[in-house]
Protein backbone atom coordinates (compact mmCIF):
# COMPACT_ATOMS: atom_id res chain seq x y z
CA UNK A 1 0.00 0.00 0.00
CA UNK A 2 0.90 3.70 -0.48
CA UNK A 3 1.86 5.02 3.00
CA UNK A 4 1.88 8.95 4.38
CA UNK A 5 -1.10 11.24 4.40
CA UNK A 6 -1.53 13.31 1.43
CA UNK A 7 -3.84 15.65 2.35
CA UNK A 8 -3.07 16.51 5.96
CA UNK A 9 0.71 17.45 4.86
CA UNK A 10 -0.09 19.15 1.71
CA UNK A 11 1.55 22.83 2.21
CA UNK A 12 0.28 26.00 1.54
CA UNK A 13 1.20 26.83 -2.06
CA UNK A 14 4.20 29.01 -1.90
CA UNK A 15 4.99 29.73 -5.65
CA UNK A 16 3.95 33.06 -6.27
CA UNK A 17 5.40 34.33 -8.70
CA UNK A 18 3.53 34.93 -11.69
CA UNK A 19 6.08 34.04 -14.29
CA UNK A 20 6.32 30.58 -12.53
CA UNK A 21 2.52 30.33 -12.33
CA UNK A 22 2.72 30.58 -15.98
CA UNK A 23 5.36 28.41 -16.85
CA UNK A 24 3.82 25.64 -14.61
CA UNK A 25 0.52 26.13 -16.66
CA UNK A 26 2.67 24.89 -20.11
CA UNK A 27 2.37 21.86 -18.12
CA UNK A 28 -1.41 21.63 -18.83
CA UNK A 29 -1.04 22.88 -22.42
CA UNK A 30 1.33 20.26 -23.35
CA UNK A 31 -0.64 17.75 -21.67
CA UNK A 32 -4.05 18.67 -23.07
CA UNK A 33 -2.19 18.89 -26.85
CA UNK A 34 -1.08 15.37 -26.32
CA UNK A 35 -4.29 13.96 -25.04
CA UNK A 36 -6.04 15.46 -28.04
CA UNK A 37 -3.62 14.13 -30.79
CA UNK A 38 -3.75 10.38 -29.26
CA UNK A 39 -7.78 10.75 -29.27
CA UNK A 40 -7.20 11.00 -33.14
CA UNK A 41 -4.90 8.18 -33.39
CA UNK A 42 -1.51 9.73 -33.85
CA UNK A 43 0.70 7.28 -31.46
CA UNK A 44 -1.20 5.37 -28.50
CA UNK A 45 -0.77 6.36 -24.76
CA UNK A 46 -3.47 4.58 -21.97
CA UNK A 47 -2.02 6.39 -19.40
CA UNK A 48 -2.65 9.71 -20.19
CA UNK A 49 -6.52 9.19 -19.72
CA UNK A 50 -5.84 9.26 -16.04
CA UNK A 51 -4.32 12.91 -15.80
CA UNK A 52 -6.76 14.62 -18.27
CA UNK A 53 -10.24 13.22 -18.32
CA UNK A 54 -11.17 15.48 -21.23
CA UNK A 55 -9.89 15.48 -24.46
CA UNK A 56 -10.97 19.13 -24.89
CA UNK A 57 -11.13 21.64 -27.39
CA UNK A 58 -9.76 20.64 -31.03
CA UNK A 59 -6.19 21.36 -31.62
CA UNK A 60 -4.95 22.09 -34.97
CA UNK A 61 -3.44 19.57 -36.99
CA UNK A 62 0.00 21.48 -37.72
CA UNK A 63 -0.01 21.30 -33.43
CA UNK A 64 -0.83 17.23 -33.58
CA UNK A 65 2.05 17.07 -36.32
CA UNK A 66 4.24 18.59 -34.23
CA UNK A 67 3.63 16.59 -31.06
CA UNK A 68 4.06 13.68 -32.72
CA UNK A 69 7.48 14.86 -34.02
CA UNK A 70 8.55 15.88 -30.29
CA UNK A 71 6.98 12.24 -28.88
CA UNK A 72 8.61 10.09 -31.61
CA UNK A 73 11.71 11.98 -31.41
CA UNK A 74 12.78 11.74 -28.09
CA UNK A 75 11.47 8.39 -27.44
CA UNK A 76 13.61 7.12 -29.84
CA UNK A 77 16.33 8.72 -28.70
CA UNK A 78 15.54 7.51 -24.85
CA UNK A 79 15.13 3.75 -26.13
CA UNK A 80 18.24 3.78 -27.67
CA UNK A 81 19.64 4.33 -24.57
CA UNK A 82 18.27 2.02 -22.81
CA UNK A 83 18.47 -0.84 -25.02
CA UNK A 84 22.27 0.12 -25.14
CA UNK A 85 22.95 0.15 -21.39
CA UNK A 86 20.58 -3.17 -21.57
CA UNK A 87 18.58 -1.28 -18.98
CA UNK A 88 21.20 -1.01 -16.15
CA UNK A 89 20.75 2.60 -16.32
CA UNK A 90 18.89 5.10 -14.36
CA UNK A 91 16.67 8.02 -16.13
CA UNK A 92 16.18 11.53 -14.55
CA UNK A 93 12.91 13.46 -16.16
CA UNK A 94 13.65 17.12 -15.65
CA UNK A 95 10.33 19.40 -15.09
CA UNK A 96 8.53 15.98 -16.17
CA UNK A 97 5.12 17.41 -15.40
CA UNK A 98 2.18 15.02 -16.27
CA UNK A 99 4.68 13.01 -18.72
CA UNK A 100 3.95 9.12 -19.05
CA UNK A 101 6.84 7.79 -19.78
CA UNK A 102 7.72 5.22 -16.74
CA UNK A 103 4.60 3.67 -17.66
CA UNK A 104 5.22 3.18 -21.18
CA UNK A 105 8.82 1.53 -20.22
CA UNK A 106 7.12 -0.75 -17.53
CA UNK A 107 5.18 -2.07 -20.92
CA UNK A 108 7.42 -2.29 -23.14
CA UNK A 109 10.50 -3.85 -20.98
CA UNK A 110 12.31 -1.00 -21.21
CA UNK A 111 11.90 0.11 -17.40
CA UNK A 112 15.62 1.55 -16.14
CA UNK A 113 17.06 0.40 -12.59
CA UNK A 114 15.02 3.77 -10.96
CA UNK A 115 13.37 6.26 -13.20
CA UNK A 116 13.32 10.00 -11.71
CA UNK A 117 10.96 12.81 -12.13
CA UNK A 118 11.77 15.98 -11.19
CA UNK A 119 9.19 18.99 -11.39
CA UNK A 120 8.00 22.16 -9.36
CA UNK A 121 6.76 21.40 -5.73
CA UNK A 122 2.83 22.03 -6.98
CA UNK A 123 3.24 20.16 -9.92
CA UNK A 124 4.41 17.15 -8.22
CA UNK A 125 1.71 17.52 -5.57
CA UNK A 126 -0.56 17.12 -8.12
CA UNK A 127 0.86 14.39 -9.87
CA UNK A 128 0.98 12.45 -6.07
CA UNK A 129 -2.61 12.79 -6.44
CA UNK A 130 -3.77 11.22 -8.95
CA UNK A 131 -1.09 8.67 -8.78
CA UNK A 132 -3.05 7.23 -5.31
CA UNK A 133 -6.12 8.00 -6.57
CA UNK A 134 -5.87 5.93 -10.29
CA UNK A 135 -4.75 2.39 -9.50
CA UNK A 136 -4.01 2.10 -13.06
CA UNK A 137 -1.12 4.40 -12.19
CA UNK A 138 -0.40 3.31 -8.87
CA UNK A 139 -0.16 -0.49 -9.47
CA UNK A 140 2.65 0.00 -11.81
CA UNK A 141 4.35 1.50 -9.08
CA UNK A 142 3.76 -1.15 -6.08
CA UNK A 143 4.07 -4.17 -8.35
CA UNK A 144 8.02 -3.41 -9.15
CA UNK A 145 8.57 -2.29 -5.38
CA UNK A 146 9.97 -4.97 -3.03
CA UNK A 147 8.11 -3.95 0.26
CA UNK A 148 4.09 -3.33 1.46
CA UNK A 149 4.71 0.53 1.96
CA UNK A 150 6.16 3.37 -0.39
CA UNK A 151 7.86 6.75 1.03
CA UNK A 152 5.56 8.95 0.62
CA UNK A 153 4.67 13.05 1.60
CA UNK A 154 3.22 16.04 -0.02
CA UNK A 155 5.92 16.64 -2.50
CA UNK A 156 7.55 13.41 -3.07
CA UNK A 157 6.75 9.74 -3.71
CA UNK A 158 9.40 6.89 -3.78
CA UNK A 159 9.96 3.49 -4.56
CA UNK A 160 12.35 0.97 -5.65
CA UNK A 161 11.69 2.05 -9.39
CA UNK A 162 9.85 5.12 -9.72
CA UNK A 163 10.57 8.49 -7.74
CA UNK A 164 9.10 11.82 -8.16
CA UNK A 165 10.71 14.62 -6.62
CA UNK A 166 8.76 18.55 -5.91
CA UNK A 167 12.21 20.80 -6.26
CA UNK A 168 12.61 24.04 -8.59
CA UNK A 169 15.91 23.06 -10.75
CA UNK A 170 17.11 26.25 -10.86
CA UNK A 171 18.03 25.18 -6.80
CA UNK A 172 20.80 22.43 -8.23
CA UNK A 173 21.97 22.35 -4.70
CA UNK A 174 18.54 20.96 -3.17
CA UNK A 175 18.22 19.10 -6.38
CA UNK A 176 21.38 16.95 -5.74
CA UNK A 177 20.46 16.58 -1.78
CA UNK A 178 16.99 15.32 -2.61
CA UNK A 179 17.87 12.68 -5.61
CA UNK A 180 20.69 11.21 -3.25
CA UNK A 181 18.44 10.95 -0.70
CA UNK A 182 16.18 9.23 -2.77
CA UNK A 183 18.98 6.59 -3.79
CA UNK A 184 20.32 8.19 -7.17
CA UNK A 185 23.55 6.49 -8.15
CA UNK A 186 26.49 8.85 -9.96
CA UNK A 187 27.88 5.42 -10.91
CA UNK A 188 25.30 4.23 -13.22
CA UNK A 189 24.85 5.41 -16.83
CA UNK A 190 22.22 8.06 -16.57
CA UNK A 191 19.76 9.66 -19.16
CA UNK A 192 18.56 13.47 -18.42
CA UNK A 193 15.52 14.67 -20.36
CA UNK A 194 14.43 18.03 -20.44
CA UNK A 195 11.56 19.21 -22.87
CA UNK A 196 10.56 23.19 -22.80
CA UNK A 197 12.16 23.23 -19.65
CA UNK A 198 15.71 24.84 -19.61
CA UNK A 199 14.27 27.67 -21.84
CA UNK A 200 12.56 29.38 -19.26
CA UNK A 201 15.76 29.50 -16.93
CA UNK A 202 18.31 32.16 -17.78
CA UNK A 203 20.96 30.74 -19.30
CA UNK A 204 23.19 30.99 -16.25
CA UNK A 205 20.84 29.16 -14.56
CA UNK A 206 20.48 26.08 -17.53
CA UNK A 207 24.56 26.33 -17.97
CA UNK A 208 24.59 25.26 -13.60
CA UNK A 209 21.95 22.36 -14.28
CA UNK A 210 23.55 21.37 -17.29
CA UNK A 211 27.33 21.21 -15.64
CA UNK A 212 25.85 19.65 -12.28
CA UNK A 213 24.75 16.66 -14.56
CA UNK A 214 28.61 16.62 -16.39
CA UNK A 215 29.80 16.74 -13.00
CA UNK A 216 28.07 14.03 -11.21
CA UNK A 217 27.80 11.47 -13.96
CA UNK A 218 31.02 10.00 -15.82
CA UNK A 219 28.87 7.90 -18.43
CA UNK A 220 25.31 10.08 -19.29
CA UNK A 221 23.43 11.24 -21.95
CA UNK A 222 21.13 14.88 -21.69
CA UNK A 223 18.51 14.97 -24.51
CA UNK A 224 17.05 18.78 -24.89
CA UNK A 225 13.84 19.27 -26.66
CA UNK A 226 13.10 23.00 -27.03
CA UNK A 227 13.01 26.37 -29.02
CA UNK A 228 15.75 27.47 -32.03
CA UNK A 229 16.46 29.98 -34.54
CA UNK A 230 14.55 31.85 -31.87
CA UNK A 231 16.39 35.33 -33.43
CA UNK A 232 14.02 35.35 -36.90
CA UNK A 233 10.53 36.94 -37.07
CA UNK A 234 8.57 33.88 -36.45
CA UNK A 235 10.39 33.16 -33.37
CA UNK A 236 9.83 37.01 -32.12
CA UNK A 237 5.66 35.79 -32.67
CA UNK A 238 6.16 32.94 -30.27
CA UNK A 239 7.86 35.04 -28.27
CA UNK A 240 5.29 37.93 -27.69
CA UNK A 241 2.34 35.10 -28.01
CA UNK A 242 3.91 33.76 -24.48
CA UNK A 243 4.80 37.06 -23.06
CA UNK A 244 1.14 37.77 -23.26
CA UNK A 245 0.20 34.71 -21.06
CA UNK A 246 3.22 36.48 -18.49
CA UNK A 247 5.03 33.93 -19.86
CA UNK A 248 8.90 34.56 -20.16
CA UNK A 249 11.48 32.94 -21.78
CA UNK A 250 14.32 33.88 -19.43
CA UNK A 251 16.63 31.56 -21.65
CA UNK A 252 15.66 32.39 -25.47
CA UNK A 253 19.03 33.62 -25.76
CA UNK A 254 20.78 29.91 -26.12
CA UNK A 255 17.92 29.50 -28.85
CA UNK A 256 19.22 31.32 -31.26
CA UNK A 257 20.71 28.25 -33.03
CA UNK A 258 21.74 24.68 -33.35
CA UNK A 259 25.15 25.44 -32.63
CA UNK A 260 23.93 27.85 -29.81
CA UNK A 261 22.26 24.67 -28.53
CA UNK A 262 24.86 22.59 -28.54
CA UNK A 263 27.67 25.23 -27.27
CA UNK A 264 25.01 25.10 -23.84
CA UNK A 265 26.55 21.39 -23.61
CA UNK A 266 30.25 21.67 -24.52
CA UNK A 267 31.18 24.52 -22.38
CA UNK A 268 29.63 22.65 -19.11
CA UNK A 269 31.79 19.54 -19.51
CA UNK A 270 30.15 17.24 -22.02
CA UNK A 271 32.06 16.02 -24.39
CA UNK A 272 29.98 15.72 -27.52
CA UNK A 273 27.08 17.15 -28.37
CA UNK A 274 24.62 16.66 -31.32
CA UNK A 275 21.49 18.61 -32.67
CA UNK A 276 18.81 19.12 -35.41
CA UNK A 277 15.76 20.89 -35.91
CA UNK A 278 12.47 19.20 -35.96
CA UNK A 279 12.20 19.34 -39.90
CA UNK A 280 15.19 17.10 -39.94
CA UNK A 281 13.87 14.88 -37.05
CA UNK A 282 10.50 14.36 -38.85
CA UNK A 283 12.10 13.54 -41.96
CA UNK A 284 14.43 10.86 -40.25
CA UNK A 285 11.47 9.32 -38.50
CA UNK A 286 10.02 6.01 -39.74
CA UNK A 287 8.25 7.22 -43.05
CA UNK A 288 5.38 4.59 -42.83
CA UNK A 289 4.21 5.45 -39.55
CA UNK A 290 4.71 9.65 -40.77
CA UNK A 291 2.57 8.16 -43.93
CA UNK A 292 -0.35 6.59 -41.78
CA UNK A 293 -0.59 9.89 -39.09
CA UNK A 294 -1.05 12.24 -42.65
CA UNK A 295 -3.85 10.85 -43.27
CA UNK A 296 -5.35 11.30 -39.87
CA UNK A 297 -5.71 14.90 -40.96
CA UNK A 298 -6.17 17.05 -44.12
CA UNK A 299 -3.12 19.83 -43.12
CA UNK A 300 -4.48 22.84 -45.09
CA UNK A 301 -1.13 25.04 -43.69
CA UNK A 302 1.67 23.16 -44.94
CA UNK A 303 3.85 26.54 -44.65
CA UNK A 304 2.70 26.64 -41.57
CA UNK A 305 4.06 23.11 -40.02
CA UNK A 306 7.20 23.44 -41.84
CA UNK A 307 7.79 26.84 -39.60
CA UNK A 308 6.56 25.39 -36.63
CA UNK A 309 9.60 22.55 -36.81
CA UNK A 310 11.69 24.58 -38.01
CA UNK A 311 11.42 26.49 -34.67
CA UNK A 312 11.86 23.33 -32.51
CA UNK A 313 14.47 21.34 -32.12
CA UNK A 314 16.20 18.02 -29.76
CA UNK A 315 19.90 18.68 -28.82
CA UNK A 316 21.70 15.30 -27.12
CA UNK A 317 24.81 15.58 -25.33
CA UNK A 318 26.94 12.45 -23.68
CA UNK A 319 29.95 11.46 -21.50
CA UNK A 320 31.14 7.79 -22.00
CA UNK A 321 33.55 7.17 -19.77
CA UNK A 322 32.74 3.54 -19.96
CA UNK A 323 33.04 3.39 -23.71
CA UNK A 324 29.18 2.08 -24.17
CA UNK A 325 28.95 3.93 -27.56
CA UNK A 326 26.88 6.84 -26.51
CA UNK A 327 28.09 8.96 -29.30
CA UNK A 328 27.16 6.80 -31.81
CA UNK A 329 23.38 7.61 -30.85
CA UNK A 330 21.40 9.18 -33.08
CA UNK A 331 18.86 9.59 -36.25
Amino acid sequence: MIQGSFMATRHPFTDTDTSDEAVRATCDDATACKRFAISKGYWKDPYIQYFVRSIGERKAPEINRGYYGRVKGVNHLLDAFIRKTECDCQIINLGAGLDTAFWRLKDEDLLPNKYFEIDFPTVVARKIHYIKSKPHLSKPIIETHSTDSLLLDAHSLDSDRYCIIGVDLRDVATLDEKLKKFHLNPELPTLLLSECVLVYMTPTQSSNLVRWAADTFHTAMFINYEQVNMSDRFGQVMIENLQRRQCTLAGVDVCRSLDSQKDRFLRSGWDHADALDMVTVYSLLPQDDVARIERLEFLDEKELLQQLLQHYSICWATKDRHSLGLSTLAF
